[in-house]
């Protein structure tokens, strides 16, 4: 029965050993010429400022994991938006349930100040 898996099994070991193979070459072959400049960060073209390893606020990613919660919501509505009419009233109710979870959370979050910044 697992004989089945063989060529998936085949594809996956190929892809790993191109993988390795190609990074091989390239610290093998590849010209290394450390330089100041090279080693300076790069950020959208600006000239660095302080140190590259400084210390983030939490509000960003506090930000961001509002925003993979939000974009979790649309990733449910869309789809649920395609089969309205099959799913029923059911669904419709379900998905107003889902929504009000959703936009408790982003009540709270707006009232905590989370969305604002400085």
């Amino acid at each position: 029965m697992l004989i089945k898996y063989l060529p998936l099994l085949i594809i996956f070991l190929l892809a790993i050993i191109i993988g390795l193979i190609a990074i091989g070459l390239g610290y093998t072959f590849g010209p290394r010429r450390p330089s100041q400049h090279k080693s300076a960060p790069y950020e959208s073209g600006m000239v660095p400022y302080g140190p590259a390893k400084r210390r983030i606020p939490v509000r960003y990613y506090l930000i961001a994991v509002l925003f993979i919660l939000f974009d979790i919501e649309v990733v449910f509505l869309v789809p649920w938006a395609v089969v309205v009419r099959q799913v029923g009233l059911p669904g419709l109710i379900l998905m107003i349930l889902f929504v009000l979870v959703l936009e408790v959370a982003h009540v709270y979050a707006w009232k905590k100040g989370a969305l604002e910044w400085d």
